[in-house]
């Protein structure tokens, strides 16, 4: 009987489709075991240079490209298309199969003759990109000789970019590997490795090839499992590993090990096959912790996890949690009861200490706050004499000896006044939860994952390397610095978390266009931005293979201008057949975010705050803080004005603090780049007034 599979890169596009065309689709493809070939008017493409390409009707006026087998009952659904743009798309293109690793390849064969017969070739000098790597090795990678001639007169990086549109995607990815300065041996350890049965492989023989391509094909069991795909292609698409995501998920090591990398290179999703392996080999029930600083993500990893494995027993040793929220079960043994301190109440307190020491007003309630979370409470001080000895870096104004006396004294009565109220911060009862794991001995968790980990602080840090026991494949960190978008900086290897070794990056963006990643890292030009371990992180080599539209950089002259402009600019994506769940808002602040919503709604576009939107029939506004972790097919970034990006009580003035002051504006260019990044198609960048300086120029 006839099995279905999809291409992966179709799940990019199948949202794009109308909502009539993708029903047509998942019709005609749940009956396709049922049906004979000819009922299903599968036919040949005529003229096709590879005679395996075979369209079947979706409407009249729609349909869809399908790899049809030599031998086998494997059929692949490669496209939909336009009853015109299918044939032709079909006709271009040819199916092979790797050298190297036996997967299926897809490749414009046409584009690339036409392409390596118009360019000239580069001069016989070291100029040439790939000059430093043989024949050999080449092969040795999967390179074939189509590929290598053309590849052999390239001398930039940008033919290389230009190429991925009709490489074979394999081929291109070792390519850029090499081009991006990996040794041969490096990038084969980045491919998937052949098993023992491919070792031999047909080089002809598609259909097997199919059955060992689970990252370029997905093979569904039943009309079920396609329309489940079918009903969720982003969040499908994104649960199937690279294989250079693949060591890290699935690799043991012998201590912390960390996987790092820009936006949409899919480092949550390492992440979660990281639970999900672990859990295979692991016994007890919630032994395996994956935890997170950003609040709305645990729910949505829980989601992702179940799409992963429908085990329950495997589910069952996984607990899925925010960072604060593991504290608070250790310190209350899960019965609750604790009152936590608001965050708007925070500020009184510290004007009341102010008040009731009589402090200079140099210290004042946001200076205060900082030096107890980013002095004391970083370095884990618990005394005035370790105070006194302590560094302040980040905290650029220097403090003498009667200074500090002050200001412990100062802390020490805000924390002694919570205490005997029975009031408590997230802080505090963090550091609580580390002493009773500290002093017990028990540990909770057999192994601990963290999502964006670059959000965590130290205090968090002290909890997790104390909630786990020390040993192989204990820590495991996902996370990006150039996202950082809180204050805490730290040094893993001081807070006993030492990765040296064990750290894999990832350079493939999966979300975003090339177009929209080359303009967000333009945010980020010439900002020095740490690694967590002592170093510097970079995103040399970060790039995208998919390609759209420039972003849309706007100013207006009123506020009211630019909301109206939005409105448009949302009705637009709208009628291009986007649902309103995939279109996002971001603002600063809450008060512009509450504005839009307003404005969307009176316009009559259904419309919620991220914090209340349920389903995808409602367009999503919120803070740029709030859209981390999420992604959309379109976002709009709104009110990027000079004062308004970044808020002036946002940044602390130059001659106050040099040091606080470079740091809070990269934090701030961290937030702008995490909101531009969570588009996957279209966005649009606005204004009133003057721009931000954080813009390039």
């Amino acid at each position: 009987m006839a099995r279905i599979g999809v291409y992966r890169d179709f799940f990019r596009d199948f949202p794009k489709l109308e909502k009539s065309v993708q029903d047509q689709v998942i019709g005609v493809f749940s009956k396709f075991e049922e049906a004979t070939y000819a009922g299903l008017h599968l036919e040949p493409v005529n003229n096709a240079r590879d005679k395996r390409m075979h369209t079947i009707r979706i409407t009249l006026f729609w349909r869809g490209v399908v790899l049809a087998p030599d031998k086998g009952d494997v059929y692949v659904l490669l496209n939909v298309l336009p009853h015109d743009d299918a044939y032709a798309w079909a006709k271009r293109r040819r199916v092979t199969v790797n050298a190297a690793t036996g997967v299926v390849e897809l490749r414009d064969l046409v584009t690339l003759e036409e392409q390596a017969a118009s360019v000239v070739p580069a001069a016989e000098t070291a100029s040439r990109l790939f000059v430093h790597v043989n024949d050999a090795d080449m092969a040795r990678l999967g390179i074939d000789a189509q590929v290598l001639a053309f590849a052999r007169t390239f001398n930039s990086d940008d033919q290389l970019d230009k190429a991925q549109a009709f490489f074979p995607k394999q081929q291109h990815d070792v390519l850029v590997g090499l081009a991006s300065g990996m040794t041969p041996d490096e990038v084969w350890t980045s491919l998937p490795a052949p098993s023992a049965e491919v070792a031999a492989f047909d080089p002809e023989d598609v259909s097997a090839a199919v059955e060992r391509s689970s990252e370029q094909v997905l093979l569904v069991s039943g009309p079920d499992e396609l329309m489940e795909a079918f009903a969720k292609p982003f969040a499908f698409w994104r649960i199937y590993l690279h294989p250079s995501q693949r060591d890290a998920a699935s690799g043991s090591f012998s201590g912390p090990a960390r996987v790092t990398g820009g936006p949409g290179t899919g480092k949550t999703v390492v992440a979660l096959h990281r639970a999900k392996h672990l859990s295979s080999q692991a016994s007890d029930e919630k032994s395996i912790l994956v935890t997170t600083f950003v609040r709305t993500l645990p729910s949505t990893m829980e989601d992702a996890l179940r799409q992963l494995t429908d085990d329950d027993v495997l589910m069952s040793r996984i607990e899925v949690r925010h960072i604060d929220g593991v504290a608070y079960r250790i310190v209350t043994g899960g019965t609750g009861g604790l009152a936590v301190l608001r965050a708007e109440d925070e500020k009184p307190r510290w004007t009341r200490v102010i008040r009731a020491l009589g402090l200079p007003s140099r210290f004042d309630e946001a200076f205060l706050s900082h030096e107890w979370r980013q002095v004391i409470l970083t370095q884990g001080i618990n005394s005035l004499e370790k105070y006194q000895q302590a560094s302040r870096p980040g905290r650029g104004r220097s403090l003498g000896h009667l200074q500090k006396t002050q200001l412990w004294g100062a802390i020490a009565a805000f924390t002694d006044a919570l205490r005997a109220e029975g009031m408590w911060t997230y802080e505090t009862i963090c550091l609580e939860a580390t002493r009773l794991l500290e002093e017990g001995e028990r540990k909770p968790y057999r192994h601990v994952i963290v999502d964006e980990a670059q959000d965590l602080s130290p205090w968090h840090w002290r909890l997790l390397r104390a909630a786990t026991v020390h040993g192989r494949d204990d820590l495991f960190l996902a996370g990006d610095t150039h996202q950082r978008i809180y204050d805490y900086r730290v040094s893993l290897k001081k807070l006993g978390i030492d990765i040296a070794g064990r750290s894999t990056r990832l350079k493939i963006n999966y979300r975003t266009t090339a177009e929209i990643l080359r303009w967000s890292l333009g945010l980020l030009h010439g900002e020095r931005v740490d690694d967590m371990n002592g170093a510097l992180d970079t995103l040399t080599g970060y790039r995208s293979d998919v390609h759209g539209a420039e972003p849309r950089l706007t100013g207006f002259t009123t506020q009211q201008n630019e909301l109206e402009e939005l409105v448009k600019t949302v009705r637009r994506w709208l009628d291009q057949g986007v649902a309103p769940g995939q279109v996002g808002v971001a603002a600063r602040s809450n008060i512009l975010a509450d504005q839009a919503v307003a404005k969307l709604k009176a316009a009559g576009i259904p419309t919620a705050p991220l914090a209340k939107k349920h389903t995808d029939s409602e367009v999503g506004v919120g803070t740029m803080h709030r859209m981390k972790g999420m992604e959309f097919r379109c976002i709009a970034v709104i009110g990027v004005g000079e004062h308004m990006v970044p808020p002036t009580s946002a940044i602390t003035p130059a001659e106050e603090d040099l040091i606080a002051h470079q740091q809070d504006l990269q934090r701030e260019r961290c937030l702008l780049f995490v909101a531009a990044t969570r588009a996957r198609e279209e966005l649009t960048i606005s204004w009133h007034g003057s721009p931000s300086t954080l813009l390039p120029v």
